[in-house]
């Protein structure tokens, strides 16, 4: 769903499966997105394991089942670390601390509703649709349905959204200052300072021709002929599937699940709220393409739509034309007559022209990344550039799928190395936040574990748990 505006960057909660890390004590709720789905039969122990309530908390329960699934989950993805007790001691005390937040959402009077429980359900499961390839392909390894899988994750998710607002609560406010950085730093026992990978600083220029207005008419009048027939009565879903441009979309016959205000495109959002259900928007443009829109049902300010994208394509010559500016531009920066600043000011189209053109790191929000995070294109041009110097002209895609060329520019390679404040100072703030919050929810953890009913069955009593459960005598 590439329209979806700013691609909604931030990661979906445990869309994928993660390792078990002993003694992660920040966000552990976060690791139950896939609790009931990997239980296949084929995996399972041999013999039938008798359900057991093993604990308690406040008026919910944790029965054997979901310690053994989510065991039979990190078992099949390799994920073990420990032994069989230590491993399943951890997932008892992730679950506990889920039950924890959610009966203080209870207590705090916050609730979540069924359609936020449905726009994330499918917005998870899309990615997770696309990490295997397709519906079918993660029905088959699971062994369900999908109205199953939906079914099973259902009240894990509302249970995590319940969660992550009590935990905001916790965090939200948590700061660190300099001199909090400095001695969280100082403090790490010098064998045990984290060795930073290879990283990469690097800027572009971009060239993004633009598409012609006789394009951009032939497009509109296609999806017009579209629309046109779906009003004298074939199929939106059957027409999206056969020539919507969004691949996310187009196999669902264009559907895109529950979204609410703000999520998408602006322009593509003011024209779905319009419509009522069944009817069928004009033609909108937005920075994806013309869209034809079809309103599937709406619940409070959640929508669920479907729609038909078309993308104007930029002519061959265009593309040339852009190919042969940055040509010259590279030129100039190589002879010095031009520097890689002012060409960034002068020709860049790029959203990042504003911050010198830096890429920047999705997943750290810094512009340092570590090769495995670079794009495999970006990847291959730099690692044949030293610092200081510029590729030739390359083609990519824009974050809208548009053609265009780019310039990249090495900035600098920072070697692997010992973190250092000098260096590395934004990584060691971050860490020092996250050290920080987690003592915060440690406290909370405790504090709310002796004010709240928790029983624990005598065979689980026995682990090393992070936290203290159990009241004190």
């Amino acid at each position: 769903m590439r329209f979806i505006s700013r691609m909604k960057q931030t990661k979906l909660l445990n869309t994928g499966i993660e390792k078990f890390k002993p003694g992660y004590g920040l966000l552990v709720f976060l690791l139950f997105f896939s609790l009931n789905l990997l239980a296949q039969d084929n995996e399972k122990p041999k013999g039938k394991i008798l359900d057991q309530v093993v604990a308690v908390v406040g008026k919910s329960i944790i029965l054997q089942s979901d310690i053994e699934n989510q065991y039979l989950n990190y078992r099949m993805q390799g994920g073990i670390e420990g032994t069989e007790t230590q491993m399943k001691c951890q997932i008892l005390e992730s679950i506990l601390y889920q039950k924890l937040m959610v009966a203080q959402a209870e207590v705090d009077s916050l609730t979540v509703d069924e359609v936020q429980v449905a726009g994330e359900l499918e917005r998870r499961l899309s990615t997770f649709i696309n990490q295997f390839g397709s519906q079918e392909k993660m029905e088959k390894y699971y062994g369900k349905s999908l109205t199953e899988i939906k079914s099973e994750l259902h009240d894990i998710v509302k249970d995590q959204l319940l969660a992550q607002q009590v935990q905001q609560k916790i965090t939200g406010k948590v700061t660190v200052t300099p001199s909090e950085i400095t001695t969280y730093f100082n403090n790490i026992p010098k064998d045990s300072i984290p060795l930073i990978k290879t990283e990469y600083i690097i800027r572009q220029i971009v060239k993004e021709p633009p598409v012609s207005i006789e394009e951009k008419l032939r497009v509109k009048k296609e999806l017009l002929e579209l629309r046109k027939r779906i009003l004298d009565g074939e199929s939106f879903s059957t027409l999206a599937i056969l020539y919507s441009e969004d691949p996310g979309s187009a196999k669902k016959g264009g559907e895109l699940g529950f979204y609410g205000r703000g999520q998408l495109y602006p322009a593509f959002e003011a024209a779905a709220y319009k419509l009522k259900p069944g009817e069928i928007s004009d033609v909108v443009e937005t920075k994806a393409g013309y869209h034809i829109i079809q309103m599937i049902a709406r619940k409070g300010d959640y929508i669920n739509v479907r729609h038909i994208l078309l993308t104007p394509k930029v002519s061959p010559l265009d593309l040339e034309k852009a190919k042969m500016q940055l040509d010259t531009v590279v030129r100039e920066i190589r002879s010095d007559s031009l520097t890689f600043d002012k060409a960034v000011e002068k020709y860049s189209d790029g959203k990042n022209k504003n911050n010198g053109g830096y890429l920047l790191n999705p997943q750290t929000g810094g512009i340092e990344f570590e090769g495995d995070q670079l794009d495999p294109q970006v990847s291959f041009t730099v690692n044949k550039l030293k610092p200081g110097q510029i590729s030739n002209p390359v083609p990519f895609k824009t974050e809208e799928q548009k053609d265009a060329f780019r310039l990249l520019y090495l900035e600098k390679k920072i070697p692997p190395h010992r973190a250092n404040l000098k260096e590395d100072y934004p990584k060691i703030e971050q860490w020092a936040l996250q050290a920080k919050q987690r003592k915060a929810i440690d406290n909370w953890i405790n504090d709310k574990a002796q004010s709240t009913y928790i029983k624990i069955i005598p065979e689980y009593t026995t682990c090393h748990f992070r936290h203290h459960w159990l009241k004190k005598n």
